[in-house]
Parts: structure tokens; sequence; C-alpha cells
């Protein structure tokens, strides 16, 4: 069992090739979360799988599940302006990110 604080989470964000989908979501091993959006299951339905959204754009790293959590909320109740917004002040090209975790 880990000790309080010691685990980590990310919160993220996904977008297609074409930058017109963004997916938000929360993992605690985020290179195996990318790299199982990008290699779904055969006939998978999911949202990502669906709409090929599976390139990383943004994240936030946090200690705690439940913070964590309430954050991946509060970005899934935003605009689409103003996850472009969080975005842009992170990540202001666009860069696809995948390879640099």
């Amino acid at each position: 069992m880990k000790t309080k604080g010691s685990h980590n989470y990310y919160v993220y964000i996904l977008t297609n090739k074409n930058k017109t989908v963004l997916y938000t979501g929360v993992t605690n091993n985020l290179k195996e979360r990318l790299y199982s959006h990008k290699n779904p299951l055969p006939f998978s339905i999911a949202f990502t799988t669906k709409y090929k959204c599976y390139f990383l754009v943004y994240y936030e790293h946090f200690f705690e599940i439940d913070v964590a959590i309430k954050r991946e909320k509060q970005i899934k109740g935003f605009s689409r302006l103003k996850k472009e917004d969080l975005i842009m002040n992170f990540n202001s090209e666009w860069a696809f990110l995948n390879d640099t975790i």
C-alpha cells in the first residue's frame, strides 16, 4: 500500500488528427492509457475509438485521486472555448504530446 501523497494521477485531454474533437479523462498511468486509446479492443464502441481521438494535447498531474476526479469533472463542464484556452496556455502549438510522456 502506498503512503498518502505518493500516487500519480493525470487529467488529460485528447483530440483527433484534425483537432475537431476533445476528450477529457483521468488515469493513474498516462502512458498506458494513451496506448489503450490508440490500440482499442476489436469492435470497441468507445468514444475515443469512434472519433479516433488519441492525440494528447493537455495534461495535469495530481497526487490524490479525489482531487484529480474533481478537476476532470470541472474540465468536462467547460465550454469548448474554455478547453481551447486551457490547451493554448499549456501547449500553444497544440502539439501531439504522446511521445513526450
